[in-house]
């Protein structure tokens, strides 16, 4: 398999909601980087039981929004909700000897646009 498809069965997996299943397309040594909250995630069991224990309303949806691929890293926007929260995850990833090794990924919220921008942009969503 390339990178590519790598990530892509990782994504199919995590629509099982079974983390651990997921988690084995993860090497033992994965580091799972959150920037935002200056948080590391080391190995693959640490990964499935964080994604386990997280208070969610229901089963989780992943959406796939795209992806880019170049050599051993890609890079996925997915859309994900529960049913109740609604979150965006921009994932790098980094594929070694067929595993995601490495995976940084940034949670970016929805905020208002400031109203001093109006005249140079228009709403997206508006007609």
């Amino acid at each position: 398999m390339n990178s590519k498809e790598i990530v892509l069965s990782f994504w199919e997996a995590m629509k099982s909601n079974d983390f651990y299943k997921a988690s084995e397309w993860l090497s033992e040594d994965f580091e799972g980087v959150w920037p935002q909250s200056a948080e590391l995630i080391l190995g693959r069991k640490n990964f499935a039981e964080i994604n386990s224990f997280y208070p969610a309303q229901g089963r989780w949806e992943f959406h796939l929004n795209s992806v880019i691929c170049e050599g051993k890293q890609v890079v996925t926007d997915i859309s994900i909700t529960d049913g109740e929260q609604k979150a965006r995850a921009i994932t790098f990833h980094t594929i070694e000897k067929g595993l995601i090794c490495k995976q940084i990924e940034f949670w970016p919220d929805d905020y208002e646009a400031p109203k001093w921008r109006a005249k140079w942009v228009k709403t997206m969503g508006e007609q």
